[in-house]
């Protein structure tokens, strides 16, 4: 039969050649006849028939059953495993396709992450979180495709899945505001943090995402959030990784409705990574920081009069902005009183990956801060002391709060040349909450690392 069948393909090639053979004269009578179009197009069908079955002859056999069969039970035994593993921070991982969604570039070929930030490129990074957490939001309880229930809006948005990425996002897409119910006022001293990525098609012009600090009595879905004239602070982040350079734009409007300041500055944005967004205020000061840059350091943004709270102006043209993993957080740390004269400092600065050791880039201003002052003072010996929430099995927890604690060790010791003989560690796990762990802000303050003056 394949004989036959590879005859038949060469006669069938053979007439083709045939109808070609004079190239002006096919041209000729297209010119005079346009049904010889059609002809055309079916010959070219022809062709693909005859190079299809050419290259069938010539295909890979398929996979035997029996050894397919194995790569199946392989791969599931894979996820399997992978999904039994019990956690502090358990995630959400399956949602529909329609709602799986690409950003910039978030992947590389083999479909994992982008490599992240090491610590040494936040060796200029002085952001240091609040001592208490009091928001917390990575849309986990949120079904994708819906609008996330804690928050409100007066334009249009949905839950997704970022190919490459874990958790789930808010994909702005629409021009309005966006902002969660359950953050109202702010205090004086506060830090606020997220994940930001930016979709393929963003435009050129005016594809930035706001943030806002307005006035806590303007903060409503029919607030105009724009270069207005009521009592506000804000940042336009503005990425443009392929399109000459991001910027940022920063404000503020006096309550007297008077503009104190505007202003435009390049930064440097990640393209294809999430990029953390830092937020600092202590009382009129407040500092914008993108990844491991500080952008802006404005010390007198906000009127200590006013009552401020805080939303998202999504100012996009086209493509969309995502943001996850919120956090707020109030005080202002005093590391070096409560360390050396109470003898105690309770960090949730600290971060680490999920179910893993190994400390975040973004730790380093907080590590740097503990570094210091440790430093200043070499007589002073301290215990480390991790702590986890109560998600996960008990025994995993414990373990993994004993190797956090070493890892703080390790990187004040490697880091900052602290001498490993002046700490010393040991983890409680789940076993000392400090708050209930019946909220995502309570969890998050229940991973957190103590340092203990001995």
């Amino acid at each position: 039969m394949k004989i036959l069948f590879i005859v038949s393909c060469l006669f069938v090639s053979f007439l083709v050649d045939a109808q070609i053979i004079n190239p002006k004269e096919v041209a000729k009578r297209k010119a005079q006849d346009r049904t010889n179009g059609a002809i055309d197009r079916t010959l070219d069908k022809g062709l693909d028939k005859v190079e299809e079955g050419i290259g069938n002859i010539f295909k890979k056999k398929e996979k035997p059953e029996k050894e397919e069969k194995t790569t199946k039970k392989t791969s599931s035994k894979k996820t399997e495993n992978e999904e039994s593993e019990e956690s502090e921070e358990a995630e959400e991982t399956t949602a529909s396709n329609k709602n799986t969604t690409k950003a910039s570039k978030p992947t590389s070929e083999s479909g994992t992450s982008q490599p992240k930030s090491s610590m040494k490129s936040y060796s200029k990074f002085d952001f240091i979180p609040g001592e208490k957490v009091v928001a917390v939001e990575d849309f986990g309880q949120d079904a994708v495709g819906d609008f996330p229930a804690k928050w409100n809006t007066n334009a249009g948005g949905e839950i997704v899945t970022i190919d490459g990425q874990k958790g789930k996002w808010l994909k702005a897409s629409d021009r309005g505001l966006f902002f969660p119910d359950f953050v109202n006022q702010l205090p004086e001293n506060f830090t606020m943090e997220f994940d930001m990525m930016i979709s393929e098609d963003v435009s050129q012009n005016m594809s930035g995402l706001m943030v806002f600090f307005p006035e806590i009595s303007k903060r409503k879905p029919t607030f105009d959030a724009s270069f207005g004239t009521d009592p506000q602070v804000g940042f336009d982040i503005h990425p443009m990784p392929d399109q000459g350079g991001s910027t940022s734009s920063a404000w503020v409007f006096d309550k007297n409705n008077e503009k104190v300041l505007e202003n435009t500055i390049p930064f440097s944005w990640k393209d294809g990574e999430v990029n953390r967004v830092s937020i600092w205020r202590q009382k009129t000061r407040i500092r914008l920081y993108v990844n491991e840059t500080k952008v802006w350091d404005l010390p007198r943004a906000f009127d200590p009069t006013l009552k401020y709270s805080m939303l998202f102006n999504n100012n996009l043209f086209a493509g969309a902005n995502f943001i996850t993993n919120l956090r707020i957080a109030e005080g202002a740390p005093d590391t070096r009183n409560k360390l050396i004269t109470e003898g105690k400092l309770v960090t949730r600065g600290i971060l680490f990956d999920v179910n893993s050791d190994k400390i975040k880039p973004e730790s380093y201003g907080v590590l740097k801060e503990i570094g210091t002052v440790l430093k200043e003072n070499p007589a002073v010996k301290v215990k480390i002391i991790g702590h986890t929430d109560s998600d996960g099995d008990d025994a995993k927890n414990l373990d993994l709060s004993k190797r956090r604690a070493a890892s703080v060790k390790n990187a004040l010791s490697a880091e900052f040349g602290i001498e490993a003989a002046r700490m010393e560690t040991d983890g409680k796990g789940e076993t000392q909450p400090s708050d209930p762990n019946t909220t995502p802000q309570g969890k998050a303050n229940n991973r957190r690392v103590e340092f203990v003056k001995l």
